[in-house]
């Protein structure tokens, strides 16, 4: 692995932080495909929440909802090259133009691009951060060192393995600590990318805690966890393929709740914190009570009901899962930042794993409900003090 003393000085920049990063600070967006756009925009809290597009037709989206549909709100356009091409040490921003088609640095069209849509802050197209290609994230940093501006988010769409332990979270934070303005964290891994190293979580913690600026997007329980820690901002994903990346060339695995489909639109059960399909969980409270949901957009409709995909099933259900985001979000808001804020995410996530063996023992179903590794991990994260510093890279190879 490289190591990130070769990346060039970090510039010295004078001022404070420029407006448009300012509107970002404390937010949870949420994350959306633009054909989908509409199930959640109507339903964010302005104050508190934002959009961020994801995909090819991003920026073009955000163009036209900001001069044709009249939204003034927090609005990102991710262009999500690491969707479909990794990030090399030659090309840490891959070119995602038609084949011939003459432009100039895809890094400086993708920014002009944004820009010109009216977004609230451009992102780079950074390909795909594969577990220890030290060349690529040393080459993409070097380029926004570079760059120097610190209105511009680096997006550091990087596999879970670099969390894995302390070394290569270590070297990782190095690395973005050299990087001017904000730095949107991506996690990439099948299933719960989270879930996958038992350290994981705790080096999020890190990461978040020792990078200026530091963001978490393309995240599930983890956009509220990091939001806790004291991230810049965060994202949690309107669907389920937005709530973490597969790597290019993959195919998305899909979890064995999901009884083999997506027969019905996925639904956030509150107590538990997790989602379900609607018509799994259904059938996983068979002839009990379902709960009786209380958000702004359910008002008193029980979770058991959204078990197809037919109209208007699809859309009631994106509207409960955003009402009850935006409430827990709300909650965590009104708490002081810093331990305070970090003991009640800690709080609310111990509460959730309780309920698990509580609503199986009601259901008479011992296994009904299996508690979410990373919810458990969180769980467990006690923060009785904020997480330990790391210390900076060392300067020779580890390769």
């Amino acid at each position: 692995m490289t190591d990130p003393s070769a990346v060039p000085p970090r510039p010295r920049t004078s001022g404070s932080a420029p407006d448009s990063i300012g509107l970002l600070r404390g937010r949870m967006l949420i994350q959306s495909r633009p054909s989908l756009v509409k199930r959640v925009s109507e339903q964010i809290a302005p104050s508190l929440s934002g959009l961020l597009l994801c995909g090819d037709s991003a920026a073009r989206t955000a163009q036209r909802m900001r001069r044709h549909e009249g939204y003034s709100g927090v609005l990102l356009a991710d262009p999500a090259c690491y969707e479909s091409a990794p990030a090399t040490e030659d090309a840490p921003f891959p070119e995602n133009e038609p084949a011939g088609f003459f432009l100039n640095d895809p890094l400086e069209v993708s920014l002009s691009r944004q820009r010109a849509a009216g977004v609230t802050a451009p992102i780079t197209p950074t390909g795909y951060i594969q577990a220890e290609d030290s060349d690529a994230l040393r080459a993409a940093v070097r380029r926004m060192v570079e760059l120097g501006d610190p209105s511009v988010i680096f997006a550091v769409p990087i596999d879970v393995a670099w969390l894995r332990n302390e070394e290569s979270t270590r070297q990782l934070i190095g690395f973005l600590q050299l990087v001017p303005g904000p730095k949107a964290i991506m996690l990439g891994g099948q299933m719960d990318p989270l879930a996958r190293y038992a350290k994981a979580v705790a080096h999020l913690r890190m990461l978040i805690a020792q990078v200026p600026d530091a963001a978490l997007v393309r995240a599930d329980l983890a956009a509220f966890g990091a939001l806790a820690v004291g991230a810049l901002f965060t994202a949690f994903g309107g669907s389920s393929g937005l709530r973490h990346i597969v790597a290019p060339g993959e195919k998305a695995q899909t979890s064995r709740k999901a009884g083999g489909g997506p027969t019905a639109p996925h639904v956030l059960h509150p107590e538990l914190m997790d989602f379900y399909l609607g018509d799994v969980l259904a059938k996983k409270y068979g002839g009990a009570s379902a709960p009786i949901c209380e958000c702004y957009a359910c008002e008193g409709r029980s979770l058991d009901i959204f078990t197809s995909n037919h109209t208007p099933l699809p859309a009631q259900a994106a509207a409960h899962n955003i009402a009850v985001l935006m409430g827990w979000l709300r909650d965590l808001c009104a708490v002081a930042p810093g331990i305070e804020r970090e003991r009640w995410w800690h709080d609310r996530c111990r509460s959730a794993v309780d309920q698990y063996p509580v609503l199986n023992a009601a259901l008479r179903q011992s296994g009904a409900f299996k508690v979410p590794e990373q919810l458990n991990r969180w769980a467990l994260a006690v923060p009785e003090s904020a997480p330990a510093p790391i210390e900076a890279p060392r300067t020779q190879r580890t390769r």
